[in-house]
């Protein structure tokens, strides 16, 4: 799992009054054992902001699961239905809950290219 954190995702001149330490650390609880939570440099999505991308497992991407890009986190209800979607397999192994499926959006190519690097 990628977390956009560079040039305004998770900072207090975007998104004022978010706690962007806390919503990253209930990530990283919420999935421990499950996924490794990666920081990422900007994802090239910042009309998106707060971006966190969600990889399939190994299980996952036998199943035929991609990586789902998700805008918006920015509470902790968003962070709890991606680590709930996470611990119950996540791409390719479980359909995403309502929040999850109505925040996921198909980045640019730009994007897509720039974080494969």
């Amino acid at each position: 799992m990628r977390v956009c954190r560079d040039c305004c995702c998770g900072t207090e001149s975007k998104h004022p009054g978010v706690d962007h330490d806390g919503l990253l650390a209930r990530l990283e609880v919420g999935t421990r054992g499950r996924a490794r939570v990666l920081r990422s440099g900007c994802l090239l999505a910042c009309d998106e902001s707060n971006v966190v991308v969600v990889t399939p497992s190994a299980v996952g991407r036998r199943a035929g699961g991609r990586p789902v890009w998700v805008r918006a986190v920015l509470d902790g209800a968003s962070v709890d239905a991606i680590t709930g979607w996470v611990r119950q397999g996540g791409p390719g192994v479980a359909e995403p809950g309502a929040e999850v499926a109505e925040r996921a959006f198909t980045p640019s190519g730009l994007s897509l290219t720039w974080s494969a690097v």
